[in-house]
């Protein structure tokens, strides 16, 4: 067995220990509200709203701003959809049944995690911009990421490398337009 079949079923075997725990746990009904307002949030409607705002209120730097984030979510659309076509790591919904959510995934693979590669990567990218927003962006963007393993739409491993994913697309992208 190679290091990485070894290091990569010591993430898996972790990550399934953790998909049963969370499964098997019923949070208190405000964090079930909690998890399932900020999984939408993540389906884009947040960031609709928060694009509309910035470009009508958004100041001077409101443009390569919105450029940025909307780079950032873009190449993160294509990059999550291309490496969950190469994975097809199941879902942990997929593998053991969940309590108490009934929230249906987006689509059928489970890495890497799509709403954490978007919600870091558009937070990165304003945060840029916007540094005294920047702390509220990263609670939104890791709540976002968070709710994706409470309600068993991902596996840790799954929102872990979405997330840096998602920092590195919002980084080159605010990057590679101000040097325009």
């Amino acid at each position: 067995m190679t290091l990485a079949r070894m290091v990569w079923n010591r993430i898996e075997s972790g990550d399934h220990r953790l998909m049963r725990r969370v499964h098997k746990w019923r949070p208190p009904r405000w964090f079930r509200f909690f998890t399932i307002v900020f999984t939408r949030m993540g389906d884009g409607w947040l960031w609709y709203g928060i694009g509309i705002v910035l470009l009508l209120f958004g100041g001077t730097p409101r443009f390569l701003a919105f450029g940025s984030a909307a780079l950032a979510t873009l190449s993160g659309i294509l990059l999550f959809r291309f490496l969950k076509r190469v994975s097809h790591r199941k879902r942990p919904c997929e593998l053991e049944p969940h309590c108490w959510s009934l929230v249906l995934p987006p689509d059928q693979f489970s890495f890497p995690s799509g709403h954490a590669i978007t919600a870091f990567g558009i937070a990165v990218a304003l945060g840029w911009f916007y540094p005294e927003l920047f702390a509220c962006l990263l609670f939104v963007a890791a709540s976002i990421a968070v709710s994706r393993i409470i309600l068993g739409m991902h596996f840790l491993s799954d929102v872990i490398a979405g997330s840096f994913l998602g920092c590195l697309l919002g980084y080159f992208c605010v990057h590679i337009l101000t040097r325009l």
